[in-house]
């Protein structure tokens, strides 16, 4: 599973069980964190997520700042409490990518923004799913 975190607003994508093809899933409103937990563990539990890959918020300088930080945090949370597999992926351009995926489909970025999250997120998973050498492979989804 794939996520593009906010304070506001979560992309969730996921893949398919060969874990080669990303998919958008949908934008979840960022609430308290007993709320948010009980969403994504039934979303675990759902799609049957072997494994999470959160997006990373790296400056073109190549640092890492407060977002990033706060990423960090969002991830050592989700990791203790779900007991999945966690790696970051750099997504300095998903958010821009998944603009110009929306534009191709001759939209308007500005009245899908529900939709840029959730396509940020699949942006984030397949830079992942296609990394020749995966940093931390996921185990595989078990049918």
């Amino acid at each position: 599973m794939g996520l593009d975190f906010g304070t506001k607003r979560m992309g969730v994508a996921v893949s398919n069980s060969d874990q080669t093809v990303a998919v958008p899933v949908e934008t979840w409103v960022v609430r308290e964190p007993s709320t948010n937990l009980k969403h994504l563990r039934d979303l675990i539990e759902d799609y049957r997520v072997a494994g999470i890959v959160l997006g990373l918020p790296i400056r073109t300088n190549g640092e890492e700042g407060t977002a990033a930080a706060a990423v960090r945090e969002f991830g050592n949370w989700v990791a203790d409490k779900t007991c999945k597999p966690l790696v970051y992926v750099d997504e300095r351009y998903s958010s821009a990518e998944a603009e110009l995926l929306v534009w191709r489909r001759g939209e308007s970025p500005s009245k899908r923004k529900q939709a840029l999250d959730s396509l940020a997120a699949t942006v984030i998973l397949q830079s992942y799913l296609d990394a020749p050498e995966r940093i931390v492979p996921l185990p595989p989804v078990v049918e």
